[in-house]
Order: C-alpha cells, then sequence, then structure tokens
C-alpha cells in the first residue's frame, strides 16, 4: 500500500508539472501574439484555439494533484461532526462514485478522441488536428482515477482497520 502511495505521489507529481508547463505556454503564446500583433501587425495564427487546447491538458493534467492534496470542494463542516467510522464509510461512497464518474469519463474521452481522429477533425483557423488534445485531458483524467482509486483503498483501509480495533478490545 505504501509503495502505491509513492508511485500515486510521483504520477501526479509529473502529471502536475506537465500541467504547469501547458499553462505557463499559455502565458508566452499570450504575450508573445500580444507583441507581435501591436509591435508588428502579424499576429500568430490559431492564438485562440492553441490557448484553448493548451489550457485544456493544463486543467486535466492538474486534476490528480489536485484531488491528491483535497484541494476541491469539500463539505468538511458538515462531515466533521460525525465520528471517524462514518466519515471513512462516506469516504468510501464519494470515491467510489466519483471513480465510476471519471473513469465513465476517461472511457468517452477515449473514443471521442478516436473519433475525432477517424474524421480528420482540425481546428478551424490553423487546422491543427483536435484528438491529440483530447487524448492528453483523458490521461490527465485516468490520473485523477488512480488517486481516487487509492483514496478509495486508504478508506477502505480506516473502516476495516477502526472495526479491527474494537474486535481486539
Amino acid at each position: 500500500m505504501k509503495q502505491l502511495g509513492i508511485l500515486v505521489k510521483k504520477v501526479s507529481s509529473i502529471f502536475d508539472k506537465m500541467a504547469g508547463v501547458f499553462i505557463f505556454s499559455v502565458m508566452l503564446l499570450i504575450v508573445a501574439n500580444i507583441i507581435l500583433r501591436t509591435v508588428f501587425n502579424k499576429p500568430i495564427l490559431g492564438t485562440y484555439e492553441l490557448v484553448g487546447f493548451l489550457t485544456a491538458m493544463g486543467v486535466g493534467l492538474a486534476l490528480a494533484n489536485c484531488a491528491l492534496q483535497n484541494g476541491h470542494i469539500a463539505v468538511g463542516f458538515i462531515m466533521d461532526r460525525f465520528s471517524r467510522k462514518i466519515q471513512s464509510i462516506a469516504d468510501i461512497f464519494v470515491n467510489a462514485a466519483s471513480l465510476l464518474f471519471w473513469a465513465t469519463a476517461v472511457w468517452y474521452l477515449g473514443r471521442f478522441g478516436l473519433a475525432m481522429k477517424v474524421k480528420g477533425l482540425v481546428s478551424p483557423s490553423a487546422e491543427i488536428p483536435v484528438y491529440p488534445f483530447i487524448y492528453v485531458v483523458a490521461f490527465g483524467v485516468s490520473g485523477l482515477c488512480l488517486v481516487l482509486f487509492f483514496k478509495l483503498l486508504v478508506s477502505f483501509g480506516e473502516v476495516f482497520s477502526i472495526k479491527a480495533k474494537r474486535e481486539v478490545r
């Protein structure tokens, strides 16, 4: 279990660094476009599309690390009033439902990316193929699924360790 935790942390950290590169690229692209448009009257073709693609990849890849650090919105003020066992049981349901939802999203993103590849869909102005960006988002969401699976295992461990401790007494 400890090795899985280390793996999950490394994967989410790598994904987060990749997300940072994409978000930084968005900033560079926007600044370069502004300078080129203002100084040389030559904007970068497809800036709007590239910003959208890079942002989507950045968000998709950042989800895993955010979930690992519990950075998402949570209803802690209600759950904190319950016992640790009830909290762990609630975590099992929340993590299982989240894992099911996001695993389905990965599946459909993969199918959607394949459909876009087969159709040969490209962006309107720069004519950049769309499917690689969809695949990167699906890859990032699969990292989120890995984190949710790990959290689900931890929640199961907490429920059964609480039960085991009571049986020992």
